[in-house]
């Protein structure tokens, strides 16, 4: 009886393999975007593409491609070039277990106009996260309009 008593309180206290970082799905969604919104505005791309792992796809709207951290770092270092500021990600939901997790998110940045003036555009984005061997989450594909 003591015996089922402990491991009953084991399983309770250790939570069943998976379920903890699961529930903390959300709250890790969450740091990413920070963490991924930081870099943006600092127009650090060398941060953003150690943000995705190796074999990471990033499907922007123009259709074109970008295959694992340094063409990802060229593609965001052209949205720097060209005056992108004030990026924000907003989550709309997340989940996932303790290897795959997902968000997806309203996001808004500011560029310029024919003009060059400062000009608000927004838009959805999802992304899918491979969750690292100390928990930490780094993004496998990512895809905006």
């Amino acid at each position: 009886m003591k015996l089922a008593q402990t491991s009953a309180l084991l399983i309770c206290l250790l939570g069943a393999p998976g379920i903890s970082l699961a529930a903390d799905a959300k709250g890790d969604v969450e740091k990413a975007y920070a963490a991924w919104d930081a870099a943006f505005n600092k127009r650090d791309e060398k941060a953003i593409g150690a943000s995705y792992v190796a074999t990471a796809k990033l499907m922007p709207p123009t259709h074109q491609v970008a295959s694992g951290p340094a063409e990802i770092e060229k593609f965001f270092a052209g949205l720097f070039a060209s005056g992108v500021t004030d990026h924000k990600l907003e989550m709309i939901d997340a989940g996932g277990d303790d290897k795959v997790v997902f968000g997806t998110a309203k996001w808004s940045a500011t560029g310029k106009d024919k003009e060059g003036k400062p000009s608000p555009f927004s838009g959805l984005a999802t992304h899918v996260f491979e969750r690292q061997a100390d928990g930490s989450l780094k993004l496998r594909l990512q895809t905006f309009n």
